[in-house]
């Protein structure tokens, strides 16, 4: 697994189409077994808000995905920096992202964040 970090709109999506061709499955709309054979898997954090929503532990899931796919190209935007949200259901959403990331990030061999574009690998070696 590759997972691949950073802000909203710092070249994620870029990065890995620029050294990967082949098709991208977007968390936003994806159903869950889309997810599971997906090889460039878009907007994670998307993903774990359907599952909250639809009153599946994203925790659990992200756990079992790792597992089904483990050669999935991952995309996740961190949202945990910023200012802490009012709505209790944004905060939980964020926390559980937060979480799914960091199991994301065990069962990659790499891990690089993108800041303006520019990678950084902080696991592993850039692609």
């Amino acid at each position: 697994m590759i997972v691949i970090t950073g802000g909203a709109f710092q070249g994620k999506l870029a990065y890995a189409e620029q050294h990967f061709s082949v098709p991208v499955t977007d968390g936003t709309d994806c159903t869950v077994h889309e997810a599971n054979t997906a090889k460039i898997l878009t907007h994670f954090e998307r993903l774990v808000q359907k599952l909250i929503r639809s009153g599946t532990d994203p925790v659990k899931w992200t756990e079992s995905f790792c597992k089904t796919n483990p050669d999935c190209t991952v995309l996740i935007t961190e949202i945990g920096c910023g200012i802490i949200p009012l709505d209790p259901d944004d905060r939980n959403w964020r926390e559980a992202t937060g979480r799914c990331g960091c199991i994301l990030a065990s069962h990659a061999k790499t891990v690089i964040r993108l800041i303006c574009g520019i990678p950084h690998a902080l696991k592993g070696a850039l692609l």
